[in-house]
Formats: C-alpha cells, sequence, structure tokens
C-alpha cells in the first residue's frame, strides 16, 4: 500500500487497524513542520500560481481553513495578504503560533489571525467578516483527511457547505485533491513530485474524491451559484489530456 493509500477510520486521524492517531501525539505536524515548514519548500511555479490568481480577483481578505503548521498563510502573510488560519489540530497550529510569536514585530504577522477550528463547526469557531472573506483556500489535499463515518457524504457535504459560506458573494473558493481518478484507474499515483511530505515518515487516511463527485459537491455546497474551474497541477484542465495531473485544484467564484 502506498503512503497515499485509503484507510477506513474510526475517528478523525485514526485508522482503524495498523496505524496510529499520529495528528494526536503530533508526530505528523512535527514531520510537516521539518518537510515544509519553509515556505522555500513551495515550488515557485506554485507560489507564483497562486499569488497570480489572488491579485488578479483583488484578494485582500483571506480564509485558510486548512492552515496546518502555517506554511501557505505565512506565504500569503508575507505578501500583504490579511490572513485568518484556521485547523482542527492543535498540534499542527502550534508550529503555526510559533512563527507567529517569533515575527510579531513585523505588523503583517502580529495581526495575522490564527484560530482552532473545526469544519463541521466553522461558523461557530470563527467570526466572518461582514459577507465574507474575498479568498478562502483548502490546499495540500487537505479536504481528503475529512472521512466518510455515516457512507452518505453528509458531513463532507456540511463541511464544503460550511466553508463555502465563508467566501462573500463574488469572492473564491481554492480547494485541492490528489488525482484519485487515476489513482483508483491504474493502482499507482500520476508520476510527479508529492510537495506535501516525506512518503517514509508517515501515513495518513483519506478519502478518495473524484473529479466529477467532487465537483458535484462543490455545486451543491455554493447552492448551484458558482463559476467553476478546474486546474491540473495549476494548469488548465483539458478532460482527456495525455499528461495525468497529480493534483486538481478546483477555483470557485462565488456568483450569489
Amino acid at each position: 500500500m502506498s503512503a497515499d493509500g485509503v484507510f477506513r477510520t474510526r475517528s478523525l486521524g485514526v485508522a482503524a487497524e495498523g496505524l496510529p492517531d499520529q495528528y494526536a501525539d503530533g508526530k505528523a505536524a512535527k514531520v510537516w513542520e521539518l518537510y515544509i515548514g519553509d515556505t522555500q519548500s513551495r515550488t515557485q511555479e506554485y507560489k507564483s500560481w497562486v499569488l497570480s490568481l489572488l491579485r488578479e480577483r483583488g484578494v485582500r481578505k483571506v480564509l485558510d481553513v486548512a492552515c496546518g503548521t502555517g506554511v501557505d498563510s505565512i506565504m500569503l502573510v508575507e505578501e500583504g495578504f490579511n490572513m485568518v488560519s484556521v485547523d482542527a489540530s492543535d498540534k499542527m497550529l502550534k508550529y503555526a503560533l510559533k512563527s507567529r510569536w517569533e515575527r510579531r514585530k513585523e505588523p503583517a504577522f502580529d495581526q495575522w489571525v490564527i484560530e482552532e477550528a473545526n469544519w463541521l463547526t466553522l461558523s461557530e469557531d470563527i467570526q466572518k467578516p461582514g459577507p465574507g472573506f474575498d479568498a478562502v483556500i483548502c490546499l495540500g489535499n487537505s479536504f481528503a483527511h475529512l472521512p466518510d463515518f455515516k457512507g452518505d457524504q453528509s458531513d463532507q457535504k456540511l463541511a464544503l457547505q460550511n466553508i463555502a459560506s465563508m467566501v462573500r458573494p463574488g469572492g473564491i473558493l481554492i480547494i485541492d485533491h490528489r488525482n484519485y481518478d487515476f489513482i483508483l484507474e491504474t493502482g499507482r499515483a500520476p508520476q510527479g513530485k508529492n510537495i506535501y511530505y516525506k512518503r517514509d515518515k508517515f501515513r495518513l487516511s483519506y478519502y478518495p474524491h473524484c473529479l466529477e463527485s467532487f465537483t458535484g459537491l462543490l455545486k451543491g455546497a455554493f447552492n448551484g451559484h458558482m463559476e467553476h474551474s478546474v486546474y491540473g497541477d495549476f494548469k488548465t484542465y483539458v478532460p482527456g489530456q495525455s499528461q495525468a495531473p497529480c493534483y486538481f485544484i478546483h477555483v470557485c467564484k462565488k456568483t450569489a
């Protein structure tokens, strides 16, 4: 089984068989920080794509709903965006909080808001600024960590509805997932570097979201009021293209 294998879980971060709760003991957070704790580990292509997308849409206020150790949020704080960053794992957030403390004399970092929050109770956990954020991001295959305990995707639907509710009219949601279509069809991952973790250090549980079904979940979360674009590894995705992307990135503009 590869590091991106799909495991049935009993509770968030706790695998049914053979895998420890690596969120609770902090191991995942530690490896995450060691491997991608430096924003320089993000590829220039990745950084340029995200910054270009946000700036061309006039984004100022950004909510990172999968902050983790803070690598994406730090990159955006450094680039002048007003950040609110949340995560359900306090073990992950301690690294983001540490970074904010160490750079607290910089005004942008002093104003950076970091909170613990759950996608299923997001509206109760954080305060939405007026009509919402200019952009909400959920990157690094983060949403795939939410299991489907009930077998009907109701938790995933609720989470996406809550995330979408944080986007102001005219704002955007950027959310990605691995190319599970390819993985499920071929039994292997597409060729390409995984920039999110060291494969030999730990395994985590994922729900294998496929492109068509996940697009349907997003449409439901926005009640159909969205303009939707799909990118494959930061390039416009063309169905049936010869090179299978490692990641699908959805950009959803709220239209109402």
